[in-house]
């Protein structure tokens, strides 16, 4: 029995050698699959002013869905709901963009064409708060319709005018089912008369400068136009059917952000153990336990022998 202890001895250190090694890269890994963190949807909140910023009509609202105007809506304020934790970095685009329709109403606006459009980001600044007399807020305007129009607030800066490329997406059209734009929060209609043509380029231009002109737009909307960079985690309506009216919401996604650059490493940019746990001398850590058991089965091999 007492030469045997040798061999328990190795057998018991081979085991701590590997469990002191293996721990770190344990901690290594789930450590750094805590590290950073991503921008969640946040909840956006609007109400109507007029030139002098006095309210017309509700005061700070979230409902969403389609509003019938008696007068056309003015400037739009917006901020974010109280009561929610944005984090440093977190941008939260809102845009009013404003159409010349066919009718005055969703179900008869057949195929727009954008006219102007405007577009702000909130952060964590624009948060209310329990005490906000005195704050002041971002503000969106937009030509001011002469015609049949809609003016749309959604959650993103993608202008939906008909064109291709980066930023743009398919005008709306009941007619073809295309609910643009994505991330509507809400939406007015309205107007006395058909818009006549030419009338996009004659609008009474608005206090703020319009961000895009729309040149004409086709007939019907491009097949697959989409927002190019759509926001992660969401996905537009598929395949609407014509004359469905546009599902609104006030949670919008925050814009896309590019992934932080690699901090910099000592071991000429391989990533430290400690960063990421990949890489890690496992093979050598390995053999160095396997050489410590081998010792120990060979020490019982000839202990064994001995006795025999």
């Amino acid at each position: 029995m007492a030469r045997s202890q040798p061999a328990r001895f190795l057998a018991t250190a081979a085991a701590a050698f590997l469990a002191a090694t293996a721990a770190p890269l344990i901690g290594a890994t789930a450590a750094h699959a805590q590290e950073g963190g991503a921008c969640s949807s946040a909840t956006v909140q609007y109400r109507l002013v007029d030139a002098d910023g006095k309210v017309v009509g509700a005061d700070w609202s979230s409902q969403g869905g389609f509003h019938q105007w008696d007068t056309v809506p003015g400037t739009v304020e917006v901020r974010l709901a109280p009561g929610q934790s944005v984090g440093e970095g977190c941008s939260y685009p809102v845009s009013l963009a404003e159409y010349t329709t066919e009718g005055p109403n969703w179900a008869s606006s057949g195929h727009q064409e954008m006219v102007d459009k405007a577009t702000v980001h909130l952060t964590a600044k624009d948060v209310a708060g329990k005490d906000d007399d005195g704050r002041t807020w971002q503000k969106l305007s937009v030509k001011t319709p002469s015609c049949f129009g809609q003016i749309d607030l959604y959650g993103e800066d993608t202008a939906y005018d008909g064109k291709e490329g980066e930023g743009h997406g398919p005008l709306p059209d009941v007619r073809a089912g295309v609910l643009t734009p994505y991330h509507l929060i809400a939406a007015w209609n309205g107007g006395d008369k058909r818009c006549e043509a030419g009338t996009t380029e004659s609008a009474t231009p608005s206090p703020s400068a319009p961000e895009t002109s729309a040149s004409p737009a086709p007939s019907a909307p491009p097949a697959g136009g989409r927002p190019s960079v759509p926001a992660e985690g969401t996905k537009p309506p598929v395949s609407p059917k014509p004359g469905a009216t546009p599902s609104t919401d006030a949670d919008v996604p925050p814009a896309q952000s590019s992934p932080p650059a690699p901090k910099s490493s000592p071991n000429g940019g391989n990533p430290p153990l400690a960063e990421t746990g990949a890489g890690a001398p496992v093979g050598m850590l390995a053999g160095g336990a396997a050489l410590v058991l081998a010792v120990g089965a060979g020490t019982v091999y000839a202990s064994r022998a001995r006795r025999s």
